[in-house]
């Protein structure tokens, strides 16, 4: 099963289930190598799933002991296609380590 991190509105009840038709269990995780910065989301529907006009995003960096405290979600490859297309594309999803060590999906920056 794809795992996926969340550091941001995929973490809110009302978008895990207009996405993903239910509420994921998740654990908590960290990812080194990122900041959160800020983006400003002019969708309409993402903005109505997500009632909020500015969204977290991730952008790397190398600075010594940067980390994003999250959660990490195990879902479908279903989900994680619809997790896409909630996704505006601002965000890329890109696979990274997390700091146990284990691989995730993150949606990022796009580069």
């Amino acid at each position: 099963m794809p795992r996926l991190f969340s550091y941001g509105t995929l973490q809110l009840a009302q978008v895990q289930l207009a996405t993903f038709g239910r509420l994921l269990d998740g654990q908590t995780a960290q990812l080194p190598g990122y900041l959160i910065g800020q983006l400003e989301i002019t969708d309409p529907a993402v903005l109505a799933t997500s009632g909020e006009r500015f969204h977290p995003i991730l952008r790397r960096t190398t600075a010594a002991g940067a980390v994003v405290d999250g959660t990490v979600f195990e879902i479908s490859d279903a989900e994680l296609a619809a997790a896409d297309r909630y996704e505006v594309a601002d965000y890329q999803r890109r696979e990274a380590l997390l700091e146990d060590g284990s691989r995730c999906w993150i949606y990022a920056a796009a580069e």
